[in-house]
Order: C-alpha cells, then structure tokens, then sequence
C-alpha cells in the first residue's frame, strides 16, 4: 500500500467546498509570540498580546468549525465548551500509561484533544489518524496556537499496520464499535504495534458474563454505524484472536450527562437525546444505555 499516494488525494479533501472555508480561517489568523499553552483538563492557550480585533477573528473561526465534539479548549477569554468533556476519560487512562520517549499513535484521534494532552508525557513521536478533513482543520487551527510538532495523518486504522513505522502505545478511543469486523481492526492494530507494544482501547459494552455480543437492527443511541456491542468476555476473545496475549480491563463506566451533553459548540442533539426519555438506563431504541470498558493489552 503506497501511502503517500493516498496522502496527496486525501490532501485534496481540504478544497472541497465545505471544508475551503476553514482552511481559508486558519491561513487568515494572525501570527503571535510568546504564547503560553497550559494542558490541564482544558487545554489553554494564552496569547498576550491578544487585541479585541483578533479575538474577533479567531471566535469567528472556531464557530465556524463547529461540531466540536472533544475538548473543552480555552484562548484566552474564549472558551470552547466540547460537547464531550474528555478530561473524564483522558484522566481515567492516565495513570495507566507511561509514554516518555515513545513512538504514540491515537487512532481516531477527532481534533487532537488527547494529543495535545500527551505532550506533556514528552513522547518521541505523536502521530495521529482520522479521515476527516473537518477534525483536521480544527485541529489546524489549535496547532496554529501551540506549534507541537504532532503528525496529523488523513488515514484510517485499516492503514496503521502499513505505516512506515510501528508504534509503542497506540490508543483507540470510541472506534471499534463502529466496524463492521472488529477482530480485523484489532489485527491491524496488532500489527502496527512494536514487540511488547500496548493498545489502549475504550469501546461500548453490555453486561454479560457470556461471550456474546448485541448486534443492533438499524441504531444504537441513534448512531447509525454501531455494528457489535460485546460484553467484557467477548471482547477479551476478540484481542486474542487478534494476536495480543495479555488484556487488562482498567475501568467499566456507563456514560453520562457529566460527561457527554448538548453545548452551543455543536448545535445538534447529544446524550439526552439518545436516550429513552422514560427510562435513562435504555437507549431510544430500546437497548441497554452506552456503557464503556477501558483495556489494555500488550503484544508479547
């Protein structure tokens, strides 16, 4: 698989003409020195020699990007309130990963929350993947700010395993429900892995002590591209035939309002909407309410 190739097309995706517009925000934001970055539970931006005019200028381009569904992020007095406050999960993994002078990838890695949070673990290398030229450019326009040197890859995780090079800790949050072959997405990631390599990973469950697995009819929690909903014993089978020897559940957590609810950063409905308005412990649809289990496995 000739990857750069697929970059060059996939660069193509920022003229589309729903995206054109961001791209033209973030080449008109000003350039500043001296800007102080915080990365706390939000990640801070502070410029001092802001003015009121570009204050103006860089509101105007984060509404512009809207949906923003990870952060929260601050610029100065502009705060951007996600509609995930992904400090909550980001703060539940901490304590189980070690990154100092690793090669780390995040797969799915929307606008690079998570990243730009890693930085402060001093890795080798910072490399995310997503396929989406409007996560992209949100994340375009943070970096504007911050000035990381993180590598932002348009690619998928169908393509992790034919990277230049493997990774240390890859982290996987949120993407596995939503393929239609989970062991084969667990292979890929497998592979992308050096030996002893470890994989982060969050997915949503159903209670169970049986290896099964919900499989919905049309939506779960109105998401269109659910596929498998495993219980904890299902998905420790799928790491296995995947390759990975050792599989650690670090955390269970049904989620919440705390955590996942409608701010005006995204304009469309969230957690509240997804759920049965007469019993919160099922979806809309009928299923068990998003539950997710945190894991760890390594590749021996």
């Amino acid at each position: 698989m000739d990857l750069n190739v697929l970059r060059q097309e996939r660069q193509k995706w920022l003229t589309w003409k729903n995206i054109l517009p961001y791209q033209e925000a973030i080449k008109n934001l000003p350039q500043y020195e001296n800007v102080e970055v915080s990365l706390g539970d939000s990640v801070a931006i502070n410029i001092p020699t802001l003015t009121q005019e570009q204050s103006i200028l860089i509101k105007e381009a984060a509404l512009l990007m809207k949906p923003w569904r990870k952060g929260p992020f601050q610029i100065n007095n502009l705060f951007i309130d996600s509609e995930w406050k992904s400090q909550i999960k980001y703060n539940l993994l901490e304590p189980h990963f070690n990154l100092k002078d690793k090669i780390v990838g995040d797969i799915g890695c929307n606008n690079g929350y998570y990243l730009f949070r890693m930085l402060s673990q001093k890795p080798k290398k910072l490399i995310g993947f997503d396929p989406s030229a409007i996560y992209y450019s949100q994340f375009q326009y943070l970096n504007h700010f911050i000035q990381s040197n993180i590598v932002y890859e348009l690619l998928g995780v169908e393509h992790v395993a034919f990277y230049e090079h493997k990774f240390d800790t890859l982290f996987c949050l949120g993407v596995l429900y939503h393929r239609s072959d989970p062991v084969a997405m667990l292979k890929s990631l497998f592979n992308g892995l050096n030996k002893n390599g470890e994989l982060i990973l969050d997915t949503f469950m159903i209670d169970g002590d049986e290896e099964i697995c919900l499989t919905p009819k049309d939506k779960y929690s109105k998401i269109p591209n659910i596929y498998f909903v495993p219980t904890v014993p299902a998905l420790i089978n799928w790491c296995k035939r995947a390759g990975f020897e050792s599989v650690e559940v670090l955390e269970m957590m049904v989620t919440d309002a705390e955590e996942q609810r409608k701010t005006e950063w995204i304009d469309t409905q969230s957690l509240e909407d997804f759920l049965d308005p007469n019993d919160k412990s099922k979806t809309i649809e009928g299923y068990p309410a998003p539950k997710r289990v945190y894991i760890k496995a390594i590749k021996k």
